[in-house]
């Protein structure tokens, strides 16, 4: 399984879902391939946000090697589960499908709620974390069909 995690920059939200879903997929021995993506292209070739690594490292998980680039239409031939963190994030990864099929494999993480932003509030990453990983374990019992 290859699952894809887009937030605008890839800078804060999308590395610690990819870094948790990495993780929680490894922990379960699942073999699942997870990457990020951001809609924009102001970060590409870059580490995410430090505020990002240090989160994700209080729970146990290195973030630090990514490197933030740009969805692509070819995303939608590389990976079964594309999942954004916000609608915004949604109406531009559909915006970019070509059919239904490509359509149907974009979702947000959370269900019907969205990862609020927390790029600009220092205090905001731990909880972020948290909702995410919640938002994890909640794909993963789902695809595990439990």
């Amino acid at each position: 399984m290859k699952i894809l995690m887009v937030c605008l920059g890839n800078i804060c939200r999308s590395p610690l879902a990819e870094g948790v879903m990495q993780h929680l997929a490894d922990e379960h021995n699942l073999g699942w391939q997870v990457d990020s993506a951001g809609t924009g292209n102001w970060h590409v070739g870059e580490a995410p946000d430090r505020r990002s690594i240090r989160a994700a490292r209080n729970h146990g998980i290195d973030i630090s090697k990514q490197v933030c680039r740009q969805f692509s239409r070819t995303d939608f031939d590389e990976f079964d589960h594309i999942f954004v963190m916000d609608r915004n994030n949604l109406s531009d990864v559909l915006n970019m499908a070509r059919n239904d099929e490509q359509a149907a494999k974009v979702k947000l993480l959370l269900g019907d709620k969205v990862v609020p932003d927390p790029y600009y509030d220092d205090s905001q990453f731990e909880p972020v974390l948290e909702l995410i990983e919640g938002g994890c374990k909640d794909i993963i019992a789902e695809l595990r069909g439990e």
